[in-house]
């Protein structure tokens, strides 16, 4: 199937070939007919993406301070690569899709296959999209009206938020696409509406829906005609859907408004308010979330939890459905509002448009009917790269190199581990990711032969020896499992597993030996801070140590809210099972003996992520993982201190490694960081390849996979083991 995809670097807007999403639990899979593009908002983005480096900069200030504080402990080059991998990533386009469910997912109650749906689906062939981000479209409404439900939505809920009254003077700032339809809702609410913008065109468009209009083109100040439209009372509410850098629209809807009136800022201002303004008159300014509540709520658009209507009438969903109903009555007409038509493949032709200087309004792409493209050539899982016939030739020399399957394509693949293991000397055979498009992206950058989004291909694809997983964190064991059963090595980025069934059940299985005769599969986790060069050098030099020692890890993690999915228990474990299982393994490793007791101590917050871990080892050691997710960016990520025999050695940030009394060692400091991904990924490589033991002994795995498990999970301050 086809999808719309712009190149953040450059703006470039293309029709990509990529692999049918899945539906996925709590979605409905949809096969488009009609999309819209939304010309102000997709302008946006191609405007942002044309721009020069620096213009990109200028417009995201707080990213720009988050590069800083990422140099200042980091370093310069791999904050450049990270940004730059950012940047390559493409932006699937599109908001406002319709289209016929194909699938319903799992645990989806009211749809069925051939229901016709309006969504905020991508610009895309099929699309995979949450329930409650769907809304079944009535008999009377056609395709090409539907596909302006979600902009309609986003119109109705900015008027929700302004609270009109029958007979209220409303003014409209920004007649484009979403300030027309709320011209028509305020109308249809029997509001009174003066409508503000420079296009000629637009003020005509909104004077046919019954609007007054102000033609600031024509030098007509929109304050005075608004005090005579208001009969010099000042209008009761100002809804702005404008878009521009200017603060200009905020400040003249405060002055237009009178006293205790409403201002809700729907589209994109500058927003340098004057006290004065709001002051003298006790004036309301809110921002707008888009379609309704749910908006940004994972609990509601991904898991698909509705909100109880008797305490929250309108959200995201039923905000879809009362536009689909207002045209279905005839008080909401969008016909008007169609400038241009084109099918899918003349998407150049459609953003030529956007991004150029034609007017434009609401421009429709048509997409390929049944009967010119069947439901089977849409759902193919599997699309061939182009990459792989440019590599075939390098890999003739190389045949016997182990082939690898990765699950999933994320940031942290497609910059880390992906290239690691193409460093590594192993064949890259398949990708595999969710919706297809990151697949596509990290498959064509990094030569793989294909991509898909049938993960069971690659478990049963003999020609792959094995497969790396990175994944959320409740998909580990499964692809875990599922690989071991395939036969297949597996490398898993941690952590392992999030509960300890499911880590009695990988070590069942790992211990059957399945898939091999004489031994099982490898199973390796991503500890790869092991395989540094500092702890490689670190860990020599202890060698040299009889005696217990002291070892004091601390981490500035950094905040991460509590509604993200790494913090669910359910999905991502929480941080200590998450991150904090990396520097258990790293003092488990340094010490060289089994934990054999630890606690857990953290702050009274809802994260439980700001922490200490203590550790007792066999051997009389003692260790400590500080893990704080409430200091400053700006400080050192993490920081190792060894104590022993009189002797004192610092790693910090894996740059520098200090020496302190330590007999032939002062320093080994590193141009770059290194956390040994790359180390790491060419041992298990090697290892597949030479068919040796395993980089990590299995026994090491699942002691630091028990213990990160208990810690997060044990009581306060009380001693496991």
């Amino acid at each position: 199937m086809k999808q719309i995809l712009q190149d953040l670097k450059n703006g470039v807007t293309d029709l990509v070939e990529v692999p049918c999403p899945n539906a996925g639990s709590g979605h409905l899979l949809i096969r488009t007919s009609r999309s819209l593009v939304s010309a102000g908002t997709e302008r946006m983005l191609l405007d942002f993406g044309k721009a020069s480096p620096i213009q990109k900069a200028r417009q995201q200030p707080d990213k720009v301070r988050m590069v800083l504080d990422k140099i200042r402990t980091d370093g310069l080059l791999p904050t450049l690569d990270a940004v730059r991998n950012k940047l390559e990533q493409p932006l699937p386009l599109g908001y406002c899709n319709v289209g016929v469910v194909m699938e319903v997912g799992r645990g989806v109650d009211g749809f069925a296959v051939g229901d016709r749906v309006a969504s905020n689906g991508k610009h895309a062939e099929v699309v995979s999209v949450p329930v409650n981000l769907c809304a079944r479209i009535p008999d009377l409404v056609g395709d090409e009206a539907a596909a302006f439900t979600v902009v309609g939505a986003i119109a109705l809920q900015g008027i929700r938020l302004a609270q009109p009254t029958l007979g209220e003077a409303v003014v409209v700032t920004g007649l484009g696409l979403i300030g027309q339809l709320t011209v028509q809702l305020l109308r249809a609410n029997g509001c009174r509406v003066l409508g503000i913008d420079l296009d000629p065109a637009k003020l005509q468009l909104a004077r046919s829906f019954g609007a007054e209009v102000v033609n600031l083109c024509a030098g007509e100040d929109p304050v005075v005609a608004a005090e005579r439209f208001s009969r010099g009372r000042g209008v009761d509410a100002v809804i702005v859907t404008a878009s521009t850098r200017s603060n200009e629209p905020m400040h003249q809807a405060a002055l237009m408004c009178r006293k205790r009136g409403r201002i809700v800022l729907v589209g994109v201002t500058g927003l340098e308010l004057s006290r004065d303004d709001f002051f003298k008159k006790e004036l309301t300014f809110q921002v707008s979330a888009s379609y309704g509540p749910g908006r940004y709520d994972p609990t509601y658009e991904e898991k698909g939890q509705d909100y109880p209507v008797g305490f929250v009438r309108w959200t995201e969903q039923r905000n879809f459905e009362a536009v689909l109903d207002m045209m279905a009555d005839g008080r909401l007409d969008v016909q008007p509002l169609i400038s241009h038509r084109f099918s899918l493949e003349q998407t150049g032709a459609a953003y030529a448009v956007v991004g150029g200087s034609e007017p434009s309004m609401g421009i429709l792409l048509e997409y390929p009917t049944r009967e010119e493209k069947p439901d089977a050539v849409l759902r193919l899982p599997t699309v061939a790269l182009a990459a792989a016939v440019s590599s075939t030739a390098s890999r003739a020399a190389g045949e016997k190199a182990p082939a690898v399957a990765f699950i999933g394509s994320g940031n942290y693949a497609t910059a880390v581990l992906i290239p690691a293991f193409k460093a590594a000397g192993a064949r890259l055979a398949s990708v595999a990711s969710n919706s297809g498009v990151s697949g596509v992206h990290a498959g064509t950058k990094h030569g793989f032969d294909e991509t898909t989004t049938d993960t069971a291909k690659l478990f049963a694809d003999p020609g792959v020896d094995a497969v790396v997983i990175t994944t959320r964190h409740d998909s580990h064991s499964r692809f875990v499992l599922q690989a071991l059963a395939a036969g297949k090595h597996v490398f898993v980025e941690k952590p392992l597993c999030l509960t300890l069934a499911e880590l009695a059940e990988i070590e069942a299985t790992c211990r059957g030996g399945i898939g091999q005769e004489q031994r099982g599969p490898i199973v390796m986790v991503g500890f790869n801070r092991r395989f540094a060069p500092q702890i490689t050098k670190l860990k020599s030099l202890l060698g040299g140590v009889s005696g217990p020692k002291a070892l004091v890890m601390t981490v500035n993690a950094g905040a991460i809210p509590a509604d993200h999915w790494t913090q669910d228990k359910e999905v991502g474990g929480g941080r200590i099972v998450g991150e904090a299982c990396h520097f258990i393994d790293l003092l488990r490793f340094l010490v060289g003996v089994p934990i054999c007791r630890y606690s857990r101590s953290a702050m009274d917050i809802a994260t439980g992520d700001t922490a200490t871990l203590l550790f007792e080892f066999e051997d009389g050691s003692i260790g400590s993982v500080h893990y704080f997710a409430n200091g400053s960016k700006s400080f050192p990520k993490e920081r190792l201190e060894v104590f022993a025999a009189g002797r004192v050695i610092q790693l910090d940030n894996f740059t520098k490694l200090t020496g302190h009394n330590w007999p032939g060692f002062r320093k080994m400091n590193l141009w770059r960081q290194d956390k040994g991904q790359a180390a790491c990924a060419e041992s298990f490589v090697k290892a597949i390849a030479a068919g040796g033991a395993a980089p990590i002994a299995f026994e090491e795995i699942l002691e630091v996979s028990r213990v990160a498990i208990e810690l997060s999970g044990c009581q306060e301050a009380s001693w496991v083991g």
